[in-house]
């Protein structure tokens, strides 16, 4: 298999082992049969992929769904998209208009044909939701002017304008394709209920213990799923999953598990045990509030990044925790990311940490914080990679002067605690997690909070937005870089949300399961249509 040239194997940490499984279908020959048991951290919300954000809800349920397009489970970068329900698309009129053709003879699993007149039903609701209905991605849709179906296997999109990135967008593995009929009569039905088209059909959940599917037999993919079904069961403490993979009593965890458990598992199984790792498009923030006093005051918000040796810190950290690489807002190793030497022009980015600090202590002193000044950092109380982080900032603000008091709570008062407009705490860990990888999405955290839907330092920066925009309408990658590199410049000089480090995806699995590639992203590839197990 051979990487993209558009991303650094370096970077791409995708193993040996990673890229002998990528090629074990063909050298081994798929086998039929088995369930595959995966363990989940977290339970789903709610099940409805366009109202929901998290792998707690994109792990059970993918399987039971298609997509318009997807992500190409093949592609480590996560970067090329391949045909699901479509079969074949093309752009015209300058990039402003998509023409998707469909598959004939899909069936839902209750037995009726899905056609154009769904798809376009589910993107509608993605695009512009009826009032009582989220949609989480509904600013990644904002481009779209119409979308029709000229007939029963055609669908159009009319963009108000070109977008390069309009195909990542389309292939985000949460736009899951719903029957129009019953999004008609309750466009909130999918959030209780199960109804797709994919490889597997919905069986039982049990909230709290586990999820159940089985093999939809009428698949369009002929010969596929190779599983006879698969069951998630649900565990939130890591010792608990690391144990049962240990134990045999499940195969994988597709989120990901720290250097320590993987090492664990490597020791206990030998050869039965193989890993997956890749750099995960998942990075830590520090969020300053610039709506409270001193954090309003840019010097002062400059001077917490400047504190922090994130050189030091991805040598170290990396060994102990899910986060390894160093970077700003574009994914690592992108061909839009900034590289070594132009990441360390940026300010607190430098390689220099104690030239860093010196211009730490003499912005605090020009802003007029006193040595020794208190505040609270609000964290979520999830050891990885959240509190490891906070208690490894902490440090570094110390060595400035700061005393700080990390406050860790649970998700959901960490959550409310960012949401809440205005915002009350002082300075917050946040995360950018997104799914398909594509610079384009991931800086969209970074824009005025008017614009962005969790931009929870809430501040409000037309420059960034006038960046932002300059990059969605421009081809040219060499243009789309330079604004990029102006965008993150920016980013950091204000500070307004403190880039630490890149999240580093460690898989573990029972050597047994086939057909399943890694990518930067927990969310992709998880439909399970190509899983086989080697028994």
């Amino acid at each position: 298999m051979k990487l993209r040239s558009i991303f650094s194997a370096s970077v791409i940490a995708v193993t040996a082992i990673a890229l002998a499984l990528a090629l074990a279908p063909s050298a081994w020959g798929q086998k039929r049969g088995g369930t595959l048991v995966m363990v989940v951290a977290g339970q789903p919300p709610g099940f409805d992929g366009h109202q929901e954000a998290t792998f707690a809800m994109v792990h059970p349920t993918a399987p039971h769904y298609s997509l318009l397009i997807k992500a190409d489970p093949t592609d480590p970068t996560a970067v090329k998209v391949v045909p699901d329900l479509a079969t074949s698309w093309k752009i015209t009129e300058g990039g402003k208009v998509y023409t998707f053709k469909l598959r004939r003879g899909v069936k839902f699993h209750d037995g009726k044909p899905l056609t154009a007149r769904d798809v376009v039903a589910s993107f509608r609701k993605l695009h512009k939701p009826p009032k009582g209905t989220r949609s989480l991605r509904k600013a990644f849709f904002e481009m779209i002017d119409t979308i029709s179906n000229p007939d029963d296997y055609t669908v159009v999109f009319r963009l108000k304008d070109s977008f390069a990135a309009f195909l990542n967008v389309v292939s985000i593995p949460f736009n899951y394709v719903y029957n129009a009929d019953q999004l008609a009569q309750n466009m909130n039905w999918y959030q209780k209920n199960v109804l797709g088209s994919g490889p597997f059909k919905f069986v039982s959940y049990s909230a709290g213990s586990n999820w159940v599917g089985t093999r939809n037999d009428n698949y369009f993919r002929k010969g596929r799923p190779y599983l006879d079904g698969f069951e998630a069961i649900f565990a939130p403490k890591m010792n608990l999953r690391v144990q049962a993979i240990r134990g045999r009593r499940a195969m994988i965890e597709f989120r990901g598990f720290p250097p320590a458990a993987r090492d664990d598992l490597k020791r206990a199984l030998g050869k039965d045990i193989r890993v997956q790792q890749s750099t995960w498009n998942c990075s830590l923030l520090i969020t300053p509030n610039p709506h409270k006093k001193p954090f309003d005051d840019e010097r002062v918000r400059r001077a917490l990044s400047l504190a922090l040796d994130r050189y030091l810190a991805s040598r170290t950290l990396s060994r102990i925790a899910i986060m390894k690489t160093m970077g700003q807002a574009v994914f690592p190793g992108h061909a839009l990311s900034l590289n070594a030497e132009e990441i360390q022009q940026l300010p607190g980015f430098g390689k220099d940490i104690k030239a860093n600090r010196a211009e730490a202590r003499r912005l605090l002193k020009e802003a007029g914080v006193p040595v020794g000044f208190e505040f609270e950092l609000h964290n979520r109380a999830v050891d990885q990679p959240y509190k490891i982080l906070g208690t490894w900032a902490v440090d570094q603000w110390r060595q400035i002067g700061l005393k700080v008091e990390q406050k860790a709570v649970p998700t959901g008062p960490w959550r409310a605690g960012l949401r809440k407009n205005p915002p009350e705490y002082e300075v917050a860990i946040d995360a950018n997690c997104q799914t398909v990888v594509n610079p384009t999405l991931d800086i969209s955290k970074f824009i005025s909070t008017d614009r962005s839907g969790n931009n929870y330092a809430r501040y409000t920066d037309r420059v960034l937005d006038r960046l932002y925009d300059e990059n969605f309408r421009e081809t040219d990658p060499v243009k789309q870089k330079e604004i990029l590199r102006k965008f993150q410049m920016r980013l950091a000089t204000k500070a307004w949300i403190i880039h630490t480090l890149w999240w580093e995806r460690i898989i573990p699995h029972n050597a047994a399961v086939m057909g399943w590639n890694i990518s930067p992203s927990h969310y992709l590839n998880q439909d399970l249509t190509d899983v086989w197990l080697n028994e």
